[in-house]
């Protein structure tokens, strides 16, 4: 699974989006593009295997069993 983090304008400020979720607002570009490239590092570090819930687009929430060592591969666009 390949996951990529966006970076751009957003509320006022810049932020980082996976898929259509945004990020807080950073004051300037490169305070998001940091924060982007240190989410998707983070997404490589293994955990232990847990029971979680997350809620989707549509407004449901979704539990599963998430697996400590399947970590994503991950990416970082600037989309300026």
């Amino acid at each position: 699974m390949k996951i990529t983090y966006h970076v751009g304008q957003h509320d006022g400020g810049y932020a980082y989006r996976l898929d259509n979720v945004w990020s807080e607002p950073f004051a300037t570009h490169q305070q998001a593009l940091k924060a982007a490239k240190a989410a998707a590092q983070r997404q490589h570090i293994e955990g232990r295997d847990a029971e979680i819930t997350y809620q989707i687009a549509d407004g449901t929430w979704r539990s599963e069993h998430a697996l400590g060592g399947d970590r994503p591969e991950t990416a970082v666009v600037d989309d300026g």
